[in-house]
């Protein structure tokens, strides 16, 4: 690829990454970002197929023999809240969906989500949440127990917030904040992991015109439930003998990646990814011409893992573009997706 069409296909990228952002889908709470992923297959006359536990799967070259099929994993679902408890004053206690951190989150404005379908709008911050009135504001530990959301209606008891339909089990949506500098940065929450869904999404069009041509069959595997550790347990299609999951890059102290690159995980704290694959994605990664690093992981686990752990039989790997601020306030850089999109192409070629 010549730079100025990776440039190209890099924009693509960013903007379908804005496109799935500004959907909420928080684990349990994601059919309307796949039904827009799967619309978005079906636009590249691709056949993707909603799976039972609400994924999306899709094979990107049915024409090419099953056997020693590739499978790739990203996931849709992000963090999120659900309503635990609904006080005697009308305020929402929380739950978290993931590991949505509650420090993370203080002042973030929230959407909560009734099953009836109406949506209010709110604020996710401390309990007696000013300044002037709290003495211990600035001492207080962040924790879900001493942290509520506030919704932006007229309530003012537990009566008032049942009237408009809220209740317990509500998902509550955060903000994500999604920005594009003209730097190259992509600052939202929830990169982990719509910017490689977006990634996957993109390098699918460029198989679907035929601008990329795999060496065997690809199916690409959208998950929904990988922030509660079993996205990938499910869905491996007949023929799959390796698994890379495309996730997010740890960017931080220790680690050679950053935002800028991609990273290739050699071990994360579920144990070592296979040797062969991490060796076949470097020498790809050189190959594609990718800006890389390959890095341990401390405390990450990831949908390939809950692919082995429910007793599939493959090989298994695990990339992403850089992403700092894991869980919280997310950056990455064009570049870093540039990179990962290089590295993907060259390994399927």
């Amino acid at each position: 690829m010549t730079d100025e069409h990776m440039e190209l296909l890099t924009d693509n990228c960013v903007r379908r990454a804005v496109e799935l952002l500004a959907i909420d889908s928080p684990t349990g709470y994601t059919w309307l970002a796949a039904e827009h992923v799967t619309d978005t297959y079906r636009t590249m006359g691709l056949c993707p197929e909603i799976t039972k536990k609400g994924g999306v799967l899709v094979c990107l070259n049915p024409e090419v023999p099953a056997e020693d099929s590739l499978l790739l994993e990203a996931h849709l679902d992000t963090l999120g809240g659900m309503v635990t408890e609904i006080s005697s004053t009308g305020r929402l206690y929380l739950t978290p969906l993931g590991g949505m951190e509650p420090n993370n989150a203080e002042g973030e404005n929230v959407r909560i989500v009734t099953r009836s379908g109406k949506i209010y709008t709110g604020t996710f911050q401390m309990r007696n949440a000013s300044v002037h009135v709290n003495g211990d504001y600035h001492t207080a530990k962040r924790e879900y127990k001493s942290m509520e959301a506030v919704i932006d209606e007229e309530v003012s008891s537990r009566e008032d917030a049942e009237k408009l339909g809220i209740m317990p089990g509500d998902i509550v949506c955060f903000e994500p904040r999604t920005t594009v500098t003209p730097s190259g940065y992509i600052k939202s929450r929830f990169l982990d992991d719509k910017l490689s869904v977006a990634i996957l999404l993109e390098l699918a069009a460029q198989v679907a015109a035929g601008e990329i041509k795999p060496a065997r069959r690809v199916w690409e595997h959208i998950t929904v439930f990988e922030e509660v550790g079993h996205g990938g347990a499910a869905s491996v299609p007949e023929g799959v003998c390796e698994a890379i999951s495309v996730d997010m890059g740890c960017v931080g102290n220790g680690l050679g990646c950053d935002e800028r690159k991609v990273s290739i995980c050699a071990k994360d704290s579920g144990g070592p990814y296979h040797y062969e694959v991490v060796s076949a994605l470097i020498e790809a990664a050189r190959r594609g011409g990718a800006d890389f690093a390959v890095d341990v992981y401390p405390h990450y686990g990831s949908d390939v893992e809950a692919t082995l752990s429910a007793g599939h039989d493959l090989r298994h790997g695990l990339i992403g573009p850089g992403v700092y601020a894991s869980h919280g306030y997310e950056r990455s850089h064009r570049k870093g997706v540039s990179s990962t999109l290089r590295l993907l192409a060259a390994y399927l070629s």
